[in-house]
């Protein structure tokens, strides 16, 4: 019997988790196995106190093609199967979002289809300057309604369907002034730069990252005047904890803070 193919490589070093997609015969598609593992070592990873930030990226040519097209239309598939692939794609998008730690997307080569939503779903992107973009399934008669959920949520109505609609290839640069990315670098220098933001990410407070994030996109769903509530009752909480506490004493002393990274 072969053995199971690890679908995804993970990595710990200095508190930063590198998970690594490994398909890259197929340029990482999204096989529904490859997703439920990296659902499941999500999921893992937060209840984890040595990790404090996660690294998404691709082996080989590509960071994601999206969808495994090959397996979505072998024989006998049937309306269940497709329920089930896309919403344990959803699942995925969303776990991302709840991760307490926040996810840096280091994107190369490509990202298309749910590849580009997975960008878009990820906290932070970088790029490199060699990287193209796109949501292309009108061009086959499959709108990508699912990416369209954090396109719509991450860049404007404009841009995003700018994207959904034309289905055109985007350069990374494109890709940075409609705001799918953070920053585009030289490919030499893309895995540099990712660290260098995961290790400013790793030297903070893991608890209050955690309460930030969370906050951001609760409040982003909200109304105004319920995002001022809610956020001031988490800056109320957030006040009393720990590390605030610490973080307010160093600047006051001048000094380095030492994180308990707990409330």
């Amino acid at each position: 019997m072969s053995p199971q193919p690890q679908w995804v490589l993970t990595q710990t070093q200095d508190h930063i988790c590198t998970l690594t997609l490994n398909r890259p015969q197929a340029y990482n598609a999204l096989s529904n196995p490859l997703m439920q593992t990296l659902l499941n070592t999500l999921r893992t990873l937060a209840n984890q106190k040595d990790c404090r930030v996660i690294i998404i990226k691709g082996e080989g040519r590509g960071f994601c093609a999206g969808h495994d097209l090959k397996e979505l239309t072998e024989t006998k598939r049937d309306t269940d199967y497709y329920q089930q692939t896309f919403s344990l794609c959803s699942e995925l998008m969303q776990q991302i979002q709840r991760q307490p730690q926040p996810v840096i997307a280091q994107v190369h080569g490509i990202a298309t289809a749910a590849g580009c939503q997975l960008v878009a779903s990820c906290d932070l992107a970088i790029a490199d300057t060699q990287t193209r973009f796109a949501t292309p399934g009108v061009n086959i008669g499959l709108f990508c309604s699912t990416p369209m959920v954090a396109l719509s949520r991450t860049l404007s109505k404009k841009h995003a369907l700018e994207m959904l609609l034309l289905g055109d290839m985007i350069s990374a640069q494109d890709a940075y002034r409609m705001g799918l990315v953070n920053l585009v670098v030289e490919p030499d220098d893309l895995e540099q730069q990712v660290q260098t933001w995961a290790q400013k990410l790793a030297g903070k407070s893991a608890y209050t990252l955690k309460v930030g994030k969370e906050a951001f996109y609760r409040q982003a769903e909200m109304p105004i005047a319920d995002a001022y509530r809610y956020c001031s009752q988490v800056m109320t909480n957030n006040i009393q904890a720990k590390d605030a506490r610490e973080g307010i004493g160093a600047l006051l002393e001048k000094r380095t803070p030492h994180w308990s990274h707990s409330a």
